[in-house]
């Protein structure tokens, strides 16, 4: 099998340090890979998965176009969170930096639409987003779609944002039942995306952070084959986190890898 896109290194943010290693794999039964992500590569303790759909292999570049409009974005405003003080201007400065997160999948949205609307060729593009973005104290998730974020803390794994998807409303209506969700037909039906309208609703949320948590993000080439008590028993192994990520796709084309898999592991430092 091979692997590619395989990063790992530190990541630092002033006294905070994230250890993170990503890697995305085609998978068993797709001829290309529609999903991307990143790593930082600098300070900005950034981490975004991207699974990209549409005809025509539109998909794969709705997911690039994404995260290159999201890593774009953090890079211009960068001296916009390098603040002293708790407040800038009467604003919380949590709520200035969750607002930078949400804008930065914002401008995600309208490249992929913007470009969906001028070609023929890319009409009806677009993608899930998952992304974190790393401080001192805690840590910004912001999701679009129904690529996951997980968090592993003190070997309990629990999954961190809710999946935009109709099998999750039907549940949330006491339609169907949770358990049943991985029989339901049309379980893969995603209820909102990145690119689809020209603007779209970003959850986006904020977690402290204690010492060896572990954060999964990852696409549904993942979750669609693993359930969430065998990603739970294989990320409490504490493995090198690219070892992990290697058994977690490995894991994934063992049970079928029908689609394409991508998976990011950010432990914070001990």
């Amino acid at each position: 099998m091979a692997y590619d896109s395989v990063v790992e290194g530190p990541i630092q943010e002033a006294h905070m340090k994230l250890i993170c290693a990503g890697m995305t794999d085609v998978g068993k039964a797709r001829d290309h890979n529609e999903d991307d992500f990143y790593l930082s590569e600098g300070n900005e303790a950034l981490c975004v998965v991207a699974d990209g759909m549409g005809g025509h292999r539109s998909g794969e570049v709705a997911s690039a176009m994404a995260i290159k409009a999201i890593v774009e974005y953090y890079r211009e405003t960068m001296s916009d969170t390098d603040y002293e003080s708790e407040t800038v201007n009467g604003e919380d400065t949590i709520n200035l930096i969750q607002r930078r997160l949400q804008q930065a999948v914002q401008s995600a949205n309208r490249a992929v639409f913007t470009a969906a609307s001028d070609s023929e060729l890319y009409r009806g593009m677009g993608t899930t987003i998952v992304s974190g973005y790393f401080t001192n104290e805690g840590v910004y998730l912001a999701h679009i779609g129904d690529s996951r974020a997980y968090r592993l803390r003190n070997g309990k794994l629990q999954q961190r944002t809710e999946d935009h998807s109709l099998a999750n409303e039907y549940v949330r209506m006491g339609i169907l039942a949770a358990e049943d969700i991985e029989y339901f037909p049309y379980k893969n039906v995603i209820t909102r995306a990145c690119g689809l309208t020209d603007e779209v609703e970003v959850d986006v949320h904020y977690e402290e952070l204690e010492p060896g948590d572990i954060f999964l993000f990852c696409s549904d080439g993942l979750t669609d084959m693993v359930n969430d008590r065998l990603l739970e028993e294989m990320l409490a192994e504490g493995d090198d986190l690219e070892v992990l990520c290697k058994k977690l796709v490995d894991m994934a084309n063992d049970h079928g890898g029908d689609d394409n898999i991508t998976v990011i592991l950010a432990k914070v430092a001990e």
